[in-house]
């Protein structure tokens, strides 16, 4: 049966909020939870993004069982790749071991506010050297490395669980899927049994936008998700809401309904998370749209959605 996790939305949600959705998503019966790691968010309409690793420490604290993870931060220009490790070790001992570190490649749209944004093959080759500095340092070594994009003279983790942190990458064709064989599990946000690894953590995202009105459901989807349908390489590139808006500025709400289920319909969002089940993922996060939304979707998550989900043998 696979888990299924809560998304933490750092960009439509401010950060106290973030924590108290945490500890009702653990009330609700998700597994885990996932959070979002960007300075910026998507749109204007989603109004928030605060600092991820604040609110993960937070929600360590705050939860007892839940399973936290980041989905996913970018280890080679906001963070250096040390200051990353550090930062995981740290949520890793305080939630005593149930963090995951998701890693990825990041976007143009976070990642320029600290330096130039670089073309794709040089990013994927510094993500690539930024394992070689994060692996080790989670796994207790003293760290010496001269690299082409990172140096560290020494250094070490002195706050780590004693388990370590599993590493999992966020994957969207060969290259990536080629450097996740050596980490702990795949990211994928399409239900894509090729985007997974045998034996090992395949972890998807689904987005659902929930509630008793279904027209109002599509017109919230279309204000704060409709950059949704621009796919990897395009997201990947744009530098900021300005330019996300001019990109999705065609998107009707119709485009929007027929990628993310809206509504009350249960049978319809068990539907799209049963995709990535049918595909294999292992972990599955729900994302509901809307910030001020938040807790009907987790009240109606214990109610009626879990337990669909499970007794659907997902």
């Amino acid at each position: 049966m696979a888990n299924f996790g809560y998304t933490l939305m750092c960009e439509q949600t401010a950060p106290c909020d973030l924590v108290d959705d945490a500890v009702r998503a653990e009330e609700a019966g998700y597994d885990f939870a996932a959070i979002s790691d960007h300075y910026n968010p998507w749109l204007v309409e989603q109004g928030h993004s605060p600092f991820a690793w604040s609110v993960l420490g937070a929600v360590a604290y705050a939860t007892q069982n839940l399973e936290l993870m980041t989905m996913v931060t970018c280890p080679i220009r906001r963070y250096h790749p040390a200051v990353v490790a550090q930062q995981a070790a740290t949520i890793g001992a305080m939630s005593q071991g149930r963090f995951t570190l998701g890693l990825g490649a990041g976007e143009n749209l976070n990642e320029h506010i600290a330096g130039a944004w670089p073309h794709r093959t040089q990013r994927h080759e510094m993500l690539a050297e930024a394992l070689e500095i994060i692996r080790p340092l989670l796994a207790g070594e003293t760290v010496h490395h001269g690299g082409t994009y990172f140096d560290v003279p020494e250094a070490r983790l002195w706050d780590r669980p004693d388990e370590g942190v599993p590493v999992v990458l966020a994957v969207s064709g060969e290259d990536s899927l080629a450097l996740s064989k050596k980490l702990d599990g795949t990211v994928a946000v399409a239900p894509d049994a090729s985007l997974r690894l045998p034996g090992k953590p395949a972890y998807g995202q689904v987005a659902l936008c929930y509630g008793p009105d279904e027209s109002e459901c599509r017109k919230r989807a279309l204000d704060q998700w409709r950059w949704f349908g621009l796919q990897w390489p395009v997201l990947a590139e744009l530098p900021d809401q300005r330019a996300f808006d001019a990109a999705s500025a065609f998107v009707t709400e119709d485009d929007v309904a027929a990628a993310v289920p809206c509504g009350p319909d249960l049978d319809r969002h068990v539907a799209a998370v049963r995709k990535y089940v049918d595909a294999g993922f292992t972990h599955v996060a729900l994302v509901q749209i809307g910030g001020g939304h938040q807790e009907e979707f987790l009240a109606w998550s214990q109610s009626e959605l879990l337990p669909a989900l499970r007794a659907d043998g997902a």
